[in-house]
C-alpha cells in the first residue's frame, strides 16, 4: 500500500484556506475573502474571471461558489448565499475559521473578445457576483474597452451586495450604471421595476456590443429575446448557468444540462450555444 497521491487526485483535494474578511447582507448573504493556509498554493488557484471553486467543510459537504474577486488579488472572494445545509455552515463561520478550496473549475467570461466593444452587463438577484471579477478587470484596463453599461436588479434593497462597488463603477469615465429593485422601501433612491424594464433607457450598437448576463434563467431568457429584437446576435450574448454541481471535473452527471456539463463546459457559455434547451422542463 502506498500513500503517493498523484498530481491528477492532488488536484481534487481540497485547499485549507482561512476567512480573513466577512461582510454580511442580512441573515442569509455573506461576502467572504479567504486566504489560503499555504501561500505556495496560491498559483493552482490562478482563476479566470467566471470561474468557481468548490467551498468545502469537513463533515458537512461542498458547494460550488463563484470567484467574485479580481485574478490579480491575492485573496480568493467568494459570495454566499445561504439556501441548504452547506451554505447554511459556511454562513456561520467567521474571520478566523477554515474552509476547503479546490478549483478554479470551468470556463471565463470572453474578456479578450470583448476588447474595443462596448460591453452591456445585465445582473438579477446574486447574479452580480459571478461578474464582479470581469467588472473590476474592465475597470482597471478601461482603455481596453468601449463603454460600459450596468443593469442591476434584486426583488428587495436589501438583497442589493456590493452597493459601494455599483456607487464606485459609477463614477467610471464612459459607464452608464442602472439598479431597480421590485420592492422599493423608503430608502431606495433608485428605480422600479424588473430589470429588464431598463432596457427602454439604455442605447444598444447591436453591431458593437457584447453582453454579459447572469441571474434567474426566466430573466436571461427574457432578457435574451430582447436583445434579439433590438439587433444582438446571440453569438455575442455570455450567460452563466448555475447547476447542482457536486463533482466540478463532469463526472457526477449532476450537472447535465442537455450535451454539456455545466461544471466543465460551462459555467460561461454564448446563448447561441444552449439557446435551444431553455424553456425544457427538467434540464
Amino acid at each position: 500500500m502506498t500513500n503517493h497521491v498523484t498530481a491528477a487526485a492532488r488536484l481534487l483535494l481540497p485547499e485549507p484556506a482561512e476567512i480573513v474578511e466577512k461582510h454580511s447582507y442580512g441573515k442569509d448573504i455573506h461576502v467572504f475573502r479567504m486566504r489560503l493556509v499555504d501561500p505556495g498554493a496560491r498559483p493552482r488557484f490562478d482563476f479566470l474571471q467566471g470561474q468557481f471553486n468548490m467551498v468545502y467543510v469537513p463533515g458537512v459537504g461542498e458547494v460550488a461558489i463563484s470567484i467574485s474577486s479580481d485574478p490579480d488579488d491575492q485573496d480568493l472572494e467568494h459570495t454566499i448565499r445561504v439556501v441548504g445545509r452547506t451554505t447554511g455552515v459556511i454562513g456561520g463561520m467567521d474571520v478566523g475559521d477554515i474552509v476547503g478550496l479546490r478549483g478554479p473549475y470551468g470556463s471565463g467570461w470572453p474578456l479578450h473578445e470583448a476588447r474595443w466593444k462596448d460591453v452591456l452587463v445585465i445582473t438579477g438577484g446574486l447574479g452580480c457576483a459571478p461578474v464582479t471579477g470581469a467588472i473590476e478587470y474592465m475597470f482597471r484596463r478601461r482603455a481596453n474597452y468601449g463603454r460600459i453599461t450596468l443593469l442591476h436588479g434584486v426583488k428587495k434593497p436589501a438583497d442589493m451586495v456590493h452597493h459601494e462597488r455599483f456607487e464606485a463603477w459609477r463614477r467610471e469615465p464612459d459607464t452608464q450604471v442602472m439598479l431597480t429593485t421590485d420592492e422599493p422601501d423608503r430608502s431606495w433612491r433608485d428605480r422600479t421595476g424588473v430589470v429588464t424594464e431598463l432596457f427602454q433607457e439604455v442605447e444598444i450598437d447591436a453591431g458593437r456590443c457584447i453582453v454579459f448576463m447572469c441571474g434567474p434563467e426566466v430573466m436571461i431568457r427574457y432578457a435574451a429575446r430582447i436583445l434579439s429584437e433590438r439587433g444582438v446576435s446571440e453569438d455575442h450574448i455570455f450567460v452563466t448557468l448555475e447547476r447542482n454541481m457536486k463533482c466540478a471535473v463532469g463526472l457526477c452527471g449532476h450537472c447535465q444540462f442537455g450535451p454539456e456539463f455545466v461544471c466543465k463546459d460551462g459555467p460561461i457559455f454564448s446563448f447561441a450555444r444552449i439557446s435551444r434547451f431553455f424553456g425544457i422542463r427538467g434540464l
